[in-house]
C-alpha cells in the first residue's frame, strides 16, 4: 500500500497497523473506541492545523513503517 494525503484513516488502520503510534505521537486520532476514525490523512493532520509541508513528511514516515 502507498499512502497519500487522501488515504482515508479505515484504510491506513487496517494495512499498516504501525501507523496507530505513529499518528498518536503526532497528535492525530487515528481510533475511536477501537473503530477507525472516518475522514483521510490529510484531514485528520488538518483538524490539528499541521501544514501541507507537514503532512508530506507524514506521507513519507508512513510509507516508510
Amino acid at each position: 500500500m502507498t499512502v497519500t494525503p487522501e488515504t482515508t484513516i479505515e484504510e491506513l488502520v487496517e494495512e499498516k497497523p504501525k501507523a496507530i503510534d505513529y499518528l498518536m505521537k503526532k497528535g492525530i486520532r487515528c481510533i475511536r473506541c477501537g473503530e477507525p476514525i472516518w475522514g483521510t490523512l490529510e484531514e485528520a493532520a488538518k483538524q490539528k492545523d499541521f501544514s501541507d509541508r507537514d503532512i508530506a513528511r507524514f506521507v513519507d514516515d508512513l510509507n516508510d513503517l
